[in-house]
């Protein structure tokens, strides 16, 4: 019974699904048809569409070719005369800018002709200059060529220093610093002596040296680059350099007449370099031979710090007279203080004679109020008074002594 019935079931459904398939058949097949139906009216549709479409872009295209036709006639006449009016207005811009470029151009030529004129006579005027100064160089050097020229132009410029830092009755020029020696140091700065003897006065020796030719031989080395030749030359530099310090301290030193160091100075700051730039020189010179090597600015220096201690020295020994000027203004003061306290009490008394002469001058202008007061020119003559100007005050008080 069940089989039969499973059959019976089984039968029923594959009928159902057969059914089904047919029915989904029939209705695949009527959507066919309806959408090849509609995709058909669609497509005449769109074709009636797009031929009134076309027929329109047609007529648009060609108005407006047309237009475009118009526009672009009128845009070139309207271009051409623009054309021919910048063309109008260029060439008379070109023929005004050519007038003016011809005005300034002629302007600036003639500027700069004479301002290369100038500059010509200018540089005739300088190559003159040139000349004369080249003419000068020479003379100089050959000034400079001979040594006792050179000792003297190195003197004079150690003269100018001393001048210029100094007070004349600070230094001396050529001066005797051993009794027995006949040799005379160029300068010489005047320092006090001990304070024992303040009378007497102590020398610092300064000599000018100007070994040219050892210098000169040394920069010209320097300058080719040679340098057997500048070991040379600076080895001849630092023996004359030597030789000088040596001469310094045997002709012109000798304490206590004068200070144990003397200065040698160099008038060139390029000679001063080089010497500075030996080494161990300056330390040798300063302790074998007692003598402090110094170009122009160095020298200023220590003349500086000597000024200063000038100063220093004025302002000592003057400190004994300010004092004592001082002790006479205080014993001065003292008297004038007596004296005030004199001119107070009698100046007190005075106020007080004065206050009382008011008290009775007001008792005496009570009593007086009753009297008939007379005019006065009357009271002039009845007192035989001059008349009085009675605006000035003290003649007011003339008028209170008539009155009393």
């Amino acid at each position: 019974l069940l089989r039969q019935e499973l059959r019976v079931s089984r039968d029923e459904a594959a009928r159902a699904s057969r059914e089904l398939r047919e029915e989904v058949t029939r209705s695949q097949q009527d959507s066919s048809q309806s959408i090849v139906t509609t995709i058909g009216e669609l497509g005449r549709s769109q074709k009636d569409h797009l031929s009134a479409a076309t027929t329109q872009i047609n007529e648009l295209s060609s108005a407006n070719e047309a237009r475009m036709d118009k526009i672009r006639g009128t845009v070139d006449t309207g271009l051409r005369q623009i054309q021919e009016s910048n063309e109008k207005k260029l060439e008379q811009m070109r023929n005004v800018v050519d007038e003016k470029l011809q005005s300034t151009l002629e302007k600036r030529l003639g500027e700069s002709f004479s301002m290369v004129r100038e500059q010509l006579e200018a540089v005739q005027r300088g190559l003159g200059e040139m000349q004369d100064l080249a003419k000068g160089v020479g003379d100089l050097k050959k000034v400079l060529t001979n040594v006792k020229t050179r000792g003297t132009w190195g003197e004079v410029q150690l003269g100018t220093l001393l001048e210029e830092l100094l007070t004349p009755d600070q230094y001396s020029r050529n001066v005797q610093v051993r009794e027995e020696s006949r040799e005379q140091v160029e300068y010489a700065i005047k320092l006090p002596g001990p304070r024992e003897q303040p009378d007497t006065q102590v020398w610092l020796p300064i000599d000018a040296k100007f070994p040219q030719e050892d210098y000169l031989r040394l920069v010209d080395a320097s300058r080719q680059g040679d340098a057997a030749a500048v070991d040379e030359a600076s080895a001849a530099l630092v023996r004359s350099i030597r030789a000088s310090a040596k001469t310094i301290r045997e002709k012109y030193l000798s304490p206590p007449e004068t200070t144990d160091f003397a200065i040698m100075f160099l008038p060139t700051e390029g000679l001063y370099a080089e010497v500075l730039r030996q080494p161990g020189l300056l330390e040798e010179i300063q302790q074998q031979h007692r003598v402090v090597i110094s170009g122009p600015t160095t020298l200023s220096a220590i003349l500086s710090s000597l000024r200063m201690g000038f100063r220093t020295l004025a302002i000592e020994k003057r400190s004994s007279e300010v004092w004592q000027v001082l002790a006479a203004v205080k014993t001065e003061f003292g008297k004038f203080g007596d004296v005030l306290t004199k001119v107070k009490s009698q100046l007190n008394a005075a106020a007080n004679t004065i206050e009382k002469t008011e008290v009775r001058t007001r008792a005496m202008e009570r009593k007086l109020r009753e009297v008939e007061q007379l005019p006065s020119e009357s009271a002039n003559s009845v007192l035989e008074l001059a008349e009085l100007d009675l605006a000035e005050p003290g003649e007011d008080g003339e008028t209170d002594e008539s009155r009393e």
